[in-house]
């Protein structure tokens, strides 16, 4: 909002009047969150008639389209493709226009995921800039800047993209001129915040172009053209024209830009270049035209990234550790949120609660999600107060869709509206004593889910009973986070995107859940235990037996029971001392990670605690900087999971839950937990690229700084392993990993830094970030085949844990209210095989025709008013798991009967099978074909076969997306 008022609304409004004052001038446009705030609150029908009319033209462009320039390094896939597809849906039903280039020029080191979600959305070509120093030399030096990306293994050629990077200058004008100690090519300045000059006057406004300078003015600019076509294979040179917060005055800058443009095309033939302003469509037009052969680039990213020896910007993986881990809640609570509400739509047409509303409750959350997915928002590198604003419009968001789902339970049960309903996701909800609770748990995935949910309670004495009345396994404890609760864990068996409800009750002298005992060790100092003898006791389930040491009260091994394996398996946590005196050397910030030295030890003493009970134990780990110490500042509480007969444990069974609780640390302190093993890892690691594909790293030596430039962004899964046993970390948030030593992995959990340098101080980024974080990791371990098999559906277990709502009856009607009674699991679950995922299931609302000639032909006429949102259009995707290759069974192409699938919604009549973001029908969808020494003949390129029948094959890591029609009811 500070931007808008300091300088975007008038980036928009003064353009877009230049553009219409010359034929030749040019511009594009990316972010739409921006141009969505100008559209709806500051353009005039004016305005909005020229904007159509440039687009027709080509004049204007939107590159990439999506809500912001996401990043890549931290971000989920689904989170990716929302933020894409709500910026998408929006131009095409408002404009009819389609972005087919990216312009990922800003985010810090690039993803192989990436190229493949911009290819299936119809990008011809991808264009990208922030990657490692020393390989953009070498690539530059060799012509190599340019080549056809295959992001995906398994995808391969169908799914490619010719790339771009930008050589050294990156994304803004060179702006040193050599006849004058002024800038150039920047005649507005620089924008002001948070007001503009009242006399209109900007800091280092460039020196206007004169008479008197123009041939030196075009000499420059000319010299940096031809030093720029040396690192190119073709005579276009692409040359950015703009930077960060320019462009608010547009007429200065096309006015200077006009004469330059101007006098060096009157002496093309003395200069030997001719100039033109361009969007990024014309300058691939160009290339493409040229009908090179160019070289491919298989899957590897480009991850991490350095500018410099010192300048590794990998601390940003862990930045702002709470931001990320409520940005991931909010995207699996709207994920949630959408299947509800999507089957609610289909099921109850008659129902009570407002459909229009409720659209507008969903998108409250898809724009808070969509925002945070920016390069400088999800990634912790922004100032607090931007900080903050992302975590309001997440709450805010969270809250309506929490709302939403409370309201429709309560419809469709036809409950007394006085009964308070109030709901929590993920955190424990509030008991209150002596009254009867209900909760409802929401299976968000498209598969039967057997996991706990937690909830507290005030009382040990409790009962726990399905819809029919049954009681349910549950267990009771102390609890980790006040002294005067307890946590019930709650056994829960749900069906694909089907819903429970459990009552819990204070003791009627039936059974009651299982209360957790508990076993306080004695606090062990670990600089005087004893190495030589090791008492060491078990804690055991099916899966696993694991081994802590009294000693020390440390981990000590982990025996994997089906094969009888043990791993010598111990945890530390350690921190990085950084510096924060740009005076002293290289410093660490929101973006950059620069240990002094190798990370040091940060406990003393360790205290234990174990409450063991039928269904779980947790083993509570507290670390104390001495024998003394009052508090500690680190804790992990480690969960191993029995499910009783009759219930599917595998999943449960298989995951050691860890969760932790780090800080408030010391300043300028990196927080890591350390995992060394005796697996002969070769200090290899694999780490994943936004939860999509797995990346295999090296372990890199470097004159300098190897600590920071061997850390990697984990955003859902991590693992490490030798020749027979691998060791997963499954993540519900990102973090920086990296393995520093054979058989290690080790995980950044939290950051807290200052610093003094300028920029930094000016913008307020410094991290001064004093809270206490509590990310939750879980591990496997065991054989390659059995993990292959557990952790794609664990991950994604993990990021869709259920949704928990709680309810409270009225003290005067101890009856459950009608329909709770029965067996009343109303909605018909859908479920897919293990190796898909239900990606999407949701009614966006679009009021767009899916008939491209249709849709531009009504915009034309003006026909693409306000209208009531379209409930009829239901989106769905459909992704596959698994690498070809990857696993003998899951690694399958699977036949899926949409019709049948869906059969819970309705009767489907019609199915469409569209582009990743929904803007166009895969039939008429032709992407460029780049030439390359694999592939020749350049020739257009189709995308997947569907079937007339509603039967689809999805092959190894495709993701379907379709527009499903059903019956009108």
């Amino acid at each position: 909002q500070e931007s808008m008022h300091a300088y975007a609304a008038n980036v928009y409004t003064t353009v877009i009047e230049e553009l219409m004052k010359g034929k030749q001038r040019k511009f594009i446009a990316v972010e739409q969150e921006f141009f969505r705030l100008w559209w709806d609150m500051v353009a005039t029908d004016t305005q909005k008639q020229q904007v159509h009319q440039l687009l027709q033209e080509g004049r204007l462009e939107f590159v990439i389209g999506g809500q912001v320039m996401h990043d890549e390094a931290v971000t989920l896939i689904d989170d990716q493709i929302l933020q894409l597809t709500e910026g998408h849906g929006f131009l095409y039903e408002t404009f009819g226009f389609r972005p087919q280039f990216s312009w990922h020029v800003d985010p810090f080191g690039a993803s192989a995921t990436t190229p493949t979600l911009f290819a299936l959305a119809g990008f011809n070509a991808h264009l990208i800039s922030r990657i490692d120093y020393d390989l953009k030399a070498d690539m530059q030096k060799n012509k190599k800047l340019q080549f056809v990306w295959q992001g995906s293994p398994s995808l391969s050629e169908r799914q490619e993209i010719f790339t771009h990077v930008m050589d050294q200058y990156s994304y803004c004008t060179p702006s040193q001129l050599p006849f004058s100690n002024r800038s150039g090519f920047f005649w507005n300045g620089f924008a002001t915040f948070p007001d503009p000059p009242k006399d209109g006057v900007y800091p280092n406004m460039s020196l206007p172009v004169t008479d008197a300078n123009l041939h030196q003015y075009a000499q420059t600019m000319v010299a940096n053209i031809k030093e720029r076509a040396a690192w190119f294979r073709t005579g276009e040179v692409l040359w950015p024209w703009g930077c960060d917060k320019q462009f608010f005055n547009a007429s200065v800058q096309y006015s200077n830009m006009d004469l330059l443009v101007d006098y060096i095309n009157k002496h093309s033939a003395e200069f030997g270049v001719t100039a033109q302003y361009a969007t990024v469509s014309d300058y691939f037009q160009a290339v493409y035209s040229r009908n090179l052969t160019w070289e491919i680039r298989d899957s590897q990213d480009f991850l991490p990234y350095s500018t410099e020896p010192f300048q590794a910007w990998t601390g940003f993986y862990t930045s702002r550790s709470t931001l990320k881990g409520v940005a991931r809640r909010a995207s699996s609570l709207l994920y949630a949120g959408e299947s509800f509400f999507t089957q609610y739509v289909r099921k109850h047409p008659e129902g009570s609660v407002c459909k229009c509303k409720a659209l507008k409750q969903l998108q409250s959350l898809r724009w808070a999600v969509s925002e945070v997915q920016h390069h400088d928002g999800i990634t912790g590198t922004e100032s607090p107060k931007v900080k903050d604003m992302y975590m309001n419009n997440l709450m805010y968001g969270m809250f309506n869709v929490k709302k939403l789902m409370a309201s429709i339970i309560f419809d469709i049960n036809n409950a007394k509206k006085n009964g308070e309903v109030y709901s929590s996701v993920y955190t424990k909800g509030s008991g209150k004593p002596d009254v009867d609770q209900y909760v409802v748990v929401y299976n968000p995935l498209a598969w039967n889910v057997t996991t706990f949910v937690t909830v507290s309670v005030s009382s040990e004495a409790m009962s726990v009973y399905d819809e029919l009345g049954h009681s349910v396994p549950a267990q009771v404890q102390s609890s980790v986070e006040s002294q005067s609760s307890y946590d019930l864990y709650i056994l829960v068996a749900i069906s694909g995107l089907s819903y429970r409800k459990y009552s819990i009750k204070p003791l009627d002298g039936k059974q009651s859940a299982f209360i957790g005992s508990s076993t306080k060790y004695k606090r062990r100092d670990l600089t005087r235990a004893d190495q030589q003898s090791q008492h060491l006791f078990p804690v055991v389930n099916n899966c696993y037996q694991i081994l802590f040491d009294q000693n020390t009260n440390l981990m000590h091994s982990i025996t994997v029971r089906e094969t009888n394996q043990t791993v010598q398996f111990t945890q530390e946590f350690l921190e990085y001392h950084v510096n924060g005196d740009t005076k002293k050397g290289p410093i660490s910030d929101n973006y950059l990670f620069a240990p002094n030295a190798s990370a040091v030890p940060v406990s003393k003493a360790v205290g234990l605690e174990v409450m063991s009970g039928s269904l779980m134990t947790e083993i509570r780990q507290y670390f104390y900087s001495n024998v003394t110490s009052q508090d500690y500042i680190y804790a992990v509480y480690t969960r191993l999971y029995s499910a009783p007969e009759g219930y599917d444990g595998k999943l449960l069974c298989h995951r050691i839950e860890q969760e932790y609780s780090v800080g408030p640390l010391d300043l300028n302190r990196e927080a890591v937990l350390r995992t060394s093993t005796n697996l002969n890892t070769k200090q290899l690691l694999y780490t994943d690229n936004n939860g999509y594909q797995m990346q295999k790293r090296s372990f890199k030596a470097y004159v300098n700084n190897t600590v920071a430039r061997n850390y990697y962004p984990m955003v859902q899964t991590a693992y490490i392993e030798d020749d027979t046993t691998r060791l997963m970390l499954l993540a519900e948030r990102a973090h920086g990993v990296s393995s520093q030593g054979n058989g290690q992995v080790e995980v950044m959990l939290h950051r807290r830094l200052w610093n003094n340098q300028q920029w930094n101080l000016n913008n307020n980024l410094t991290l001064n970030d004093s809270s206490v974080v509590r990310p939750v990791i879980w591990l496997i371990l065991g054989t390659k085949a059995v993990t292959n098999t557990l952790y794609r559906t664990s991950g994604l277990a993990l990021e869709h844990r259920p949704v928990v709502m709680f309810g409270e009856l009225s003290g005067d009607k101890p009856k459950l209210p009608r329909g709770l009674q029965q067996n009343s699991i109303h909605y018909l679950p859908v479920t897919v095989p293990p190796n898909l995922h239900l990606q999407t299931l949701s009614i966006p609302g679009w009021r767009y025709s899916s008939n491209h000639a249709e849709q531009v032909r009504s915009i034309r006429m003006g026909k693409q008013k306000q209208g009531d949102a379209d409930f009829s259009r239901v989106l769905l995707r459909i992704r596959h798991l698994y690498e070809v290759g990857e696993d003998p069974v899951l690694s399958q192409p699977v036949m899926i009967d949409l019709k049948s699938l869906l059969k819970g919604l309705g009767l489907v009549v019609a199915v469409e099978e569209r582009s990743l973001t929904g803007t166009w029908d895969v039939n008429t969808l032709e992407r460029w074909k780049w030439k390359t020494a694999q592939y020749p003949g350049k020739r257009f390129f189709n995308s997947t076969e569907t079937s007339e029948d509603f039967r689809v094959t999805v092959h190894p890591k495709e993701i379907r997306t379709f527009f499903v029609y059903f019956q009108v009811q």
